[in-house]
């Protein structure tokens, strides 16, 4: 420990934990915030642009493609390029999430600054000047109106749900049509509802004939039986 000390003092030894070694290697563009770098997965760290489907508003209420519009600036910019990454995690998707850099040059920095990213500041506050900046001058996704792919997702996936939700209905529907048993309960299919309809039909007719013959018992049989009726019906 006292020699470590020392070293601190003399400058030849940091306190602070070595930056982890990341992949290098050239580039190639998979969207506006990941890239292949010498052929490793990254998610560049700190920011989050457009997805490639994801559309963004004129500001004169047109719409336009930013998604495909930020992954070519991205490609023109360093695909093909060669860049070297600093690991910062691993997410979710097993991508590693890295600051990366050309030629010296923050990479993630250089999106956020001509607007083709937003600082991801649920993650890291590296870049929110950055974007404040960017969209103060009104450059690249700025000129109009942006909706954060962070909010994009959360809307997709609530009409995700939303849709499972629809076909579950349908599905029950198709229960019910075919008089399978839905949330306890018995429901005729439709060829059992126009039997049904059929006998209820009979007993009307039945009953209307009796009332015009007379309230006695054995006209009542009678006339049951005429109409093919089985069971005993109870006329008020």
């Amino acid at each position: 420990m006292a020699c470590f000390a020392i070293l601190a003092l003399l400058g030849l030894c940091s306190t602070e934990p070595a930056a982890a070694a990341g992949p290098s290697g050239m580039v190639a563009v998979i969207d506006g915030d990941t890239l292949d770098v010498g052929g490793a997965r990254v998610r560049l760290h700190g920011v989050d642009a457009p997805e490639n489907a994801q559309s963004c508003g004129t500001g004169s209420g047109a719409v336009w493609a930013c998604g495909d519009w930020v992954t070519q600036e991205t490609s023109l910019r360093f695909a093909g390029r060669e860049a070297v990454c600093e690991t910062v995690d691993i997410d979710r998707y097993d991508r590693i999430v890295a600051r990366c850099a050309v030629d010296g040059a923050d990479i993630g920095a250089a999106l956020v600054s001509n607007g083709l990213a937003l600082a991801y500041v649920e993650y890291s506050r590296d870049y929110a000047e950055t974007e404040a900046a960017a969209r103060a001058a009104g450059r690249g996704i700025w000129r109009g109106e942006v909706e954060a792919p962070l909010g994009l997702a959360a809307r997709q996936a609530g009409r995700s749900l939303h849709l499972r939700g629809r076909a579950r209905a349908r599905r029950g529907g198709r229960l019910r049509d075919q008089g399978q048993r839905v949330g306890g309960r018995p429901d005729l299919s439709h060829a059992g509802r126009s039997v049904l309809r059929a006998h209820q039909d009979r007993h009307r007719r039945g009953r209307a004939l009796v009332l015009q013959r007379g309230r006695g018992a054995p006209r009542r049989v009678a006339a049951r039986r005429k109409l093919g009726l089985r069971t005993p019906l109870r006329i008020a």
